[in-house]
């Protein structure tokens, strides 16, 4: 991976006032290692990205915020997986480390997924111990290391910290969903795992914003956020965490991953919206 950068910080730009914000887009990064090795289509292959995320809240460091984002594709390693996530199968050989497989390991999409949203395979060839060990030293130490440093610096300065894990969602289940093929979502998803990751007043400040705008909410249904605000959300030590899914329909063409005329007015919206939660982020916990 040479000349790879594999996370991309951004701060607030001179003169802004830092405050307990930190978001995180771990699943928009386009930079496809040259090392991958898939053997899948690669418009398929480009399906399991979260496109544009990372360009929709690349406006919140100026209300102060840190944005951490991935510059890498998921579907090369997620960093919203444990390392212990592995998909043994994938190994060619003995996988030396600790194993402890969740349900998105058996779905195929752990770690370093083994298919596609169609179940379709990624790869056509074993992987190596060492080629995936380089993945998880490149790629998911660093993005784990930049997030955690920014959650923890806003909370020694501020004594707490709100962070939003970025994501964005189909129009309707797939066929690799755990939830019924063609169930139509929302068009935000919360997910605070049943209110364990953040205060209930964080969650309703957001349900209510995005409903103002005209937006459907749902709230942990389907998803309900998974390794990085488990990682990050402990409300008892005034730090919060919740995941927000924006449905692709909103903004993208999910055939082309192309952005509508609408992309616009989805930014506006959450501009909005997110300068509310920033002046949430001052007051609250005080």
């Amino acid at each position: 991976m040479t000349n790879f950068e594999p996370v991309r910080v951004l701060l607030p730009p001179s003169g802004v006032k830092l405050i307990p914000l930190v978001f995180d887009s771990p699943h928009s990064g386009q930079q496809y290692p040259a090392d991958f090795g898939f053997s899948c289509d690669t418009a398929q292959l480009r399906m399991a990205e979260d496109t544009d995320i990372d360009d929709l809240y690349d406006f919140t460091p100026a209300l102060g915020a840190t944005l951490v984002c991935a510059e890498f594709p998921r579907s090369y390693l997620d960093p919203n997986r444990r390392v212990e996530d592995m998909d043994t199968s994938l190994i060619d050989g003995r996988w030396p480390h600790p194993v402890d497989q969740s349900p998105k390991t058996q779905s195929g999409i752990g770690l370093i997924w083994r298919s596609l949203g169609d179940r379709s395979p990624i790869y056509s060839r074993k992987l190596s111990v060492s080629e995936v060990s380089l993945r998880i030293a490149q790629c998911h130490a660093p993005y784990w290391a930049a997030l955690t440093h920014a959650i923890d610096a806003a909370h020694a300065q501020h004594g707490r910290v709100l962070h939003i894990n970025c994501h964005s969602m189909p129009a309707e289940a797939g066929p690799s969903s755990w939830v019924k093929l063609g169930t139509q979502f929302a068009d935000v998803v919360l997910g605070d795992r049943d209110g364990s990751t953040c205060a209930p007043a964080f969650t309703a400040l957001l349900a209510d914003a995005f409903q103002h705008e005209g937006l459907s909410v749902a709230i942990n249904d389907p998803y309900k956020g998974v390794e990085l605000v488990r990682r990050f959300g402990r409300p008892a030590e005034n730090r919060h965490s919740i995941q927000i899914e924006l449905n692709r329909k909103l903004y993208m063409n999910e055939a082309t991953r192309e952005r509508t005329a609408n992309y616009a007015v989805l930014k506006a919206v959450l501009t909005r919206v997110m300068g509310k939660v920033a002046d949430f982020a001052q007051v609250a916990g005080k």
